[in-house]
């Protein structure tokens, strides 16, 4: 199988691409995560509600319907977003769903000890989250927020969908140019494993470096675990 040198410019542009919209989406759902995780945790009545009815409402609709109600529905009330910006707001908002619950589990596994030491020292409610729990959370999260980092990294994919040419969206136009779609998406697949491979060592890197022996309890207790195989095929069905 030969491959044309000049498919992989083509490709490196769609790839730079995936990256910014996976980078934008898991920042903003890294900051929308931390707050719907506080006001789970810490809000009054209305706010858990609140926080809890959009953590279901984004993890039990499909990812795809999401993005096409804000790029095909929200023009129909007179609002046209850039597609860039609908992608990232669709992953982002998303990925706060899930983010949220992995910061709620990490803050929850902090052992109440350290709580009640705070407290003991006279600090206040939210000096004690901000000064104890948070970097402690932090670091016991580090592996469920590597699984979504990657995982988003793969959905972002679906943004070929609204003519965005990411590295999905390239490699189909390269493809529907040439017809040679399987070499041209077994490139795209082999680039997607290559980039997945590098970011999940440098994430396994970061969690070793900032483990501290003894914090917490298991990782894999705190980690609620995504529906990748579920939310992929209602993606697709969508």
């Amino acid at each position: 199988m030969t491959v044309p040198i000049s498919w992989m410019p083509q490709l490196g542009r769609g790839l730079a691409l995936t990256l910014e919209i996976t980078a934008a989406c898991i920042a903003l759902g890294a900051v929308l995560g931390v707050l719907l995780a506080f006001g789970r945790l810490f809000g009054r009545r209305g706010l858990r509600l609140l926080c809890g009815g959009y953590i279901r409402v984004f993890r039990g609709t499909p990812l795809l319907v999401q993005l096409a109600v804000l790029y095909f529905g929200l023009p129909a009330w007179g609002i046209a977003l850039p597609r860039f910006l609908c992608a990232v707001l669709a992953l982002g908002l998303n990925s706060a769903a899930y983010q949220a619950e992995y910061f709620r589990g990490a803050v929850q596994a902090v052992a109440p000890g350290q709580v009640a030491a705070a407290q003991a020292l006279g600090l206040g409610r939210w000096k004690t989250v901000v000064a104890v729990i948070l970097p402690q959370a932090g670091r016991l999260v580090i592996p469920s927020w590597s699984n979504e980092l990657i995982l988003m990294l793969k959905y972002s994919s679906i943004v070929f969908s609204i003519t965005l040419y990411d590295l999905m969206g390239m490699g189909k136009r390269i493809a529907a140019r040439n017809f040679r779609y399987f070499e041209v998406f077994l490139i795209v697949a082999a680039i997607y494993l290559a980039v997945v491979l590098v970011v999940s060592v440098g994430l396994r890197i970061l969690e070793r470096n900032l483990r501290i022996p003894g914090l917490g309890g298991s990782t894999e207790s705190i980690a609620t675990p995504r529906e990748g195989l579920a939310r992929s095929s209602n993606s697709s069905a969508g």
